[in-house]
């Protein structure tokens, strides 16, 4: 099992835009509902942070390689960015009903 967090900060006139594409990638796992995939994006008080989790059972590649608005929204991340996204592996230390 993978769970991955990526961390950012985007800027500030670019915030509505990065949500647009956030919500884009949402409909599109919606239509196409991948198994054993959970994922989740929240965007911080500040207005311009944004932290995604997911978390995949299989071993296998992240169903997110295949969801194309996913990609429409990766090409030009770096360059909504003042910080650019960092990736870390999460280590599960507990969880309550947090990945069904």
């Amino acid at each position: 099992m993978s769970k991955i967090m990526v961390r950012y900060e985007v800027k500030p006139d670019l915030a509505q835009e990065n949500e647009r594409l956030i919500r884009a990638v949402y409909e599109e796992l919606a239509r196409s509902a991948p198994a054993d995939f959970h994922y989740a994006t929240f965007c911080l008080p500040d207005g311009v942070s944004f932290v995604h989790i997911a978390s995949t059972v299989s071993d296998g590649p992240s169903p997110l390689r295949d969801v194309k608005a996913f990609a429409e929204f990766q090409k030009d991340v770096r360059e909504r960015c003042v910080e650019p996204p960092v990736t870390s592996e999460l280590r599960e230390v507990g969880s309550y009903r947090f990945w069904q």
